[in-house]
């Protein structure tokens, strides 16, 4: 589902972004937080907080999931990652510096989440918010169903 045809550009592109963005807000982007981005963008698909421990583990001794998941509260708090609340993972931000309302389209056959952006739809959730008096900090719309590739007539 996803367009990547270099996947190392990819993954450098995501690191670079934070470093701006942590260099721009004066945050510290910390080499746990720098290793649980890369492995987040490591595959384009969503990733389990204890997948990134596995992973971490075999890089750096005596990492605790709190490390872990206080290092995706980060990502996830500057726009750098999205949590997928109905898979209880995280998928890379693919445009931190735009905007922070996505949907994602995930597939119940691969697991694979592609991220969309829709600026009427989030004009629609932003009218409603608003005749609602709530304001928004964070949208984030899971769609679930079968990829093209998983769903072949």
């Amino acid at each position: 589902m996803h367009n990547c045809t270099a996947h190392s550009n990819c993954i450098a592109t995501a690191l670079a972004e934070a470093e701006e963005i942590c260099t721009a807000n004066d945050l510290r982007f910390t080499d746990i937080r720098r290793n649980v981005l890369e492995l987040v963008w490591t595959n384009h698909g969503p990733i389990k907080a204890y997948d990134i421990l596995e992973r971490l583990d075999s890089r750096i001794a005596a990492i605790k999931p709190p490390t872990v998941y206080r290092a995706l509260d980060f990502l996830v708090e500057n726009g750098l990652v999205h949590k997928l609340d109905s898979l209880n993972a995280f998928a890379g931000c693919s445009h931190p510096l735009k905007h922070r309302e996505c949907y994602f389209l995930i597939c119940t056959q691969c697991g694979e989440a592609k991220e969309c952006c829709n600026t009427a739809l989030s004009e629609v959730i932003s009218v409603i918010a608003s005749d609602n008096k709530f304001q928004v900090r964070h949208t984030t719309l899971e769609i679930s169903g079968e990829c093209g590739e998983c769903h072949k007539p």
